[in-house]
């Protein structure tokens, strides 16, 4: 048999459904005026076929979480057969469109008739049962939200099927939204997260051309968060008590709204808003593995805060949707970040259980209270129960949304990549000639890319190629022969005729690195991936499921952890060895992961577990002085287990006291203060203690903010304090060993009170608070007052409104030096003009 028979009978393999769908003659359906005409487009699910280690992940899902989710979540609230979903008397709300979304897409990229079969049992139901005024869903649910997952569910289904019944129901339904929304507007959950709703008006606008759609996307727009806004101007904490614009999972999601609208406005305002959002979420509140942090409100950048995996999944849906919109190198790069590190180390190796939340310095996984704003006991434990439910359903969407958005169809009748990783893919280009890619890699953990082009003929179309920013030296070979001009951070179109056979090779040589962390500290990176601790994970089963199989583990390390790195900042290929081995099949296991690092270092006998043993203290502040031996130790990659440490101190000679600290927020960030319990922000000129309301944790009392770059003995600490409400607030001076919780602290606190006119020194001193001193004074709420501290060895003196006189002064030698940072305790507290010196 010829060549070209051989070929014509591969791509007769293709799913019949794929050319049902997208025969040839009927091309891809893009952007209608008057929308952006450059967006790319999601190929049709089914198209992409998960290759390599990427296949595994997706069959651990169907093995694990994702193929036996309706047997660890039964009742009718759930998964149950009595779900209203189902049209039964629970009250599933979200829970079902979330594992939907996710279930229908692993089913179809996998082809597994039995998944297909568990997700068109919901799918049909909700079809087949909309209400004949276009409502859908459960009959007694008057919730704009839990539509909107259940809406991806129903286009992915289009996508794989083209059942005709769903343009008929989106139809039927967004006229139902255009003429309801002003007297039900957006609330909530659906204000926080319209861009899901719109992105799939624009979707349906584009298949029927009906003009009302695009009033009903500015509408839906006109009632939403202004999230352009709040990103551009890191406002994430400017509204108060209000929950979702500082609650990470909303956050995260509304990414995408500001990239999706620009498709509407394509004004430069719309479209940087996402990217100058993740600009100021990373500095702000960055975790080493390339998200921001979120327990559930953002979070800071401490290294035992963590990431709610609904927070994973959502950036990374967001990331995706961007990056077809905007075509920034970046986009992919930070997605590729986050699926690589973030995502995995939310599961268990099996993804049988996953982690609530996920911390760069991981330590322990175990039930109890951390602290967190949102601290539930099992937020710790590895679970198919971990934390609140809403993660153990959305969960199932990370790894079959990042393979059915990996590449995309551009309007030049190309194909772009959107994030490399071993797939097939099957599309059409030109003028609809059928074309399979087969993407062979072990990337990101190989450096080489190979893409080999099949067609049944020859056709010019353009192939679009990300180039990652962290790559200096980027090659791009097709046929043997070098590309010219392929530099890094760049989108690379290769414009020209195909022939079958033809193979473009990427290579991205991939150097080790250290990237900033919090005070000081380093993480250590290699191309997209990110590096912790080989640590010796034990697990101990804490129970057992009635689902064969399923167990929650509690996890810890029967090696010591606490090492802070010697290395040469200058030279770190001498420092850092990179040890390659044989490409497993699961490369997220730690003990055959096939790339490893090796390094010397230190340990630090006082970085120790924190007060309630759920995590360690915070990350010593580098250069850190050991007299221990050294040591060479491991690093793996950040998702190849559970526990971990990925933010290191440095070994060095340690900082002297500092001399002089002086802030007037007027264009400070919180970049270099560490948060601990609720979280402060800058606005006006001034720090101020956020509200929690929305949280119901133990964390929510005593927040503090320490000046993380901060030491003193003897200091002269002065301020001025407003108090907005009752409580109180003020000034920390002396501290060490900060953690979350209002006494989890060693040090010293002048707080006032308006309320009770009540100024009080005191101390935190084994985990309890002790009063040394207090006055009373005529206060008011919302006026500013002028402290200052007198801090010579034992004695303490505080001045009041600028009095030439100590208010009152003490005798105490239990601290003697530390951090300098500001506190409130239940108080919506305003603290400015804050000026540190060195008292000789």
């Amino acid at each position: 048999m010829n060549v070209k028979k051989l070929i014509i009978l591969a791509f007769a393999s293709i799913p019949s459904l794929l050319f049902a769908q997208n025969s040839p003659g009927k091309a891809y359906v893009y952007n209608r005026a008057p929308l952006t005409a450059d967006t790319y487009i999601q190929l049709p699910l089914g198209s992409i076929k998960a290759k390599g280690w990427l296949l595994k992940q997706l069959e651990l899902q169907k093995d694990g979480a994702t193929g036996h989710a309706e047997e660890l979540y039964p009742e009718a609230s759930n998964l149950g057969a009595e779900s209203d979903w189902l049209g039964g008397n629970g009250e599933g709300w979200e829970r079902v469109p979330y594992y939907v979304k996710g279930l229908i897409v692993l089913a179809y990229t996998l082809d597994n008739p039995d998944l297909k079969a568990k997700s068109l049992k919901w799918i049909n139901w909700t079809l087949d049962h909309q209400q004949a005024n276009g409502a859908f869903g459960p009959a007694k649910m008057n919730d704009w939200w839990p539509r909107m997952p259940m809406m991806y569910a129903i286009q992915s289904y289009y996508e794989a099927t083209g059942d005709e019944r769903v343009l008929g129901f989106f139809t039927k339904y967004f006229k139902y939204q255009l003429e309801n929304l002003d007297k039900k507007p957006l609330t909530e959950w659906s204000k926080s997260r319209t861009g899901d709703n719109i992105e799939l008006v624009l979707w349906l606008y584009n298949r029927t051309g009906e003009k009302s759609l695009l009033t009903l996307a500015e509408k839906l727009k006109s009632q939403a968060y202004p999230w352009a806004d709040i990103y551009t101007k890191n406002q994430f904490y400017h509204y108060g008590d209000d929950f979702h614009t500082k609650h990470s999972v909303s956050v995260g999601q509304a990414l995408k709204l500001p990239a999706i609208y620009s498709q509407l406005n394509n004004t430069p305002f719309y479209r940087d808003a996402t990217e100058k959002g993740i600009g100021n979420l990373m500095r702000d509140h960055g975790q080493s593995s390339g998200i921001a942090s979120g327990t559930e409100f953002l979070a800071g950048r401490s290294s035992f805060q963590g990431t709610e995996t609904c927070t994973v999944v959502e950036w990374m849906q967001s990331l995706e949707t961007t990056a077809r919109i905007i075509h920034d190198a970046e986009i992919g790069d930070r997605l590729e970040k986050i699926a690589f590190n973030t995502l995995p180390a939310q599961f268990s190796r099996d993804i049988k259980s996953h982690l609530y939340y996920t911390q760069p310095n991981q330590i322990v996984c175990k039930h109890g209270n951390s602290g967190f704003d949102e601290d539930y006991d099992g937020g710790l434990l590895l679970s198919p129960y971990s934390g609140m439910g809403c993660c153990r359903y959305n969960m199932h969407m990370g790894w079959p949304y990042f393979v059915k958005n990996s590449w995309v169809a551009t309007p030049d009748k190309g194909l772009a990549v959107i994030a490399y990783a071993p797939v097939e893919v099957n599309a059409f280009v030109a003028d609809s000639v059928p074309v399979k890619l087969n993407v062979a890699t072990n990337y990101p953990f190989e450096e080489a890319i190979r893409i080999k082009i099949g067609l049944s003929k020859t056709a010019a179309f353009p192939l679009k190629l990300r180039i990652p920013e962290w790559c200096k030296n980027p090659q791009i070979v097709v046929n043997g022969k070098s590309l010219s001009g392929v530099k890094t951070g760049q989108v690379y179109t290769i414009n020209r005729t195909w022939n079958t056979n033809d193979e473009v090779v990427l290579n991205f040589p991939m150097e080790v690195k250290v990237s900033d962390q919090v005070n000081k500290s380093v993480t250590v990176e290699r191309g997209p991936l990110v590096y912790g601790l080989q640590m010796d994970a034990k697990y101990s089963i804490r129970k057992k499921h009635p689902v064969e199989g399923f167990f929650d583990y509690e996890v810890s390390s029967a090696s010591p952890w606490n090492y802070g790195l010697v290395i040469d900042r200058n030279d770190l290929a001498k420092s850092i060895k990179v040890q390659n081995a044989a490409m497993p099949e699961n490369p997220f296991i730690q003990a055959t992961t096939p790339v490893k690092l090796k390094v010397s270092a230190k340990k630090i006998p006082s970085w120790t577990l924190a007060y309630n043993k759920m995590h360690a203290f915070e990350v010593p502040r580098s250069p850190v002085a050991s007299t221990e031996q050294t040591e060479e130790i491991t690093l793996t990659p950040f998702g190849s287990e559970n526990i971990r440490v990925s933010n290191f101190p440095v070994i060095g000679t340690s900082e002297s006291a500092g001399k002089l600290f002086k802030e007037n927020f007027d264009n400070a960030t919180v970049k270099d203060w560490l948060l601990y319990g609720g979280s402060w922000f800058i606005k006006d000129g001034a720090i101020h203690a956020a509200s929690n309301k929305g949280s119901w944790g133990y964390g929510i009392h005593g927040s503090k903010a320490m000046a993380s770059s901060t030491m003193f003995k003897d200091l002269s600490y002065e301020a001025t304090v407003q108090l907005n409400s009752k409580g109180n607030a003020g000034l920390v001076f002396r501290v060490s060993d900060a953690v979350m919780g209002a006494d989890l602290y060693k040090g010293y606190y002048l707080g006032i009170d308006a309320e009770t006119g009540v100024i009080q020194l005191g101390k935190s001193s084994d985990q309890k608070w002790v009063a040394l001193a207090s006055q009373q004074e005529k206060l008011e709420i919302g006026k500013s007052y002028k402290v200052k501290i007198e801090a010579k060895g034992s004695e303490i003196k505080v001045y009041f409104n600028g009095s030439a006189k100590p208010l009152f002064a003490v005798t105490d030698t239990e601290y003697t030096s530390g951090m300098i940072g500001v506190r409130a305790y239940d108080s919506l507290a305003s603290i400015d003009n804050l000026t540190v010196k060195e008292l000789k």
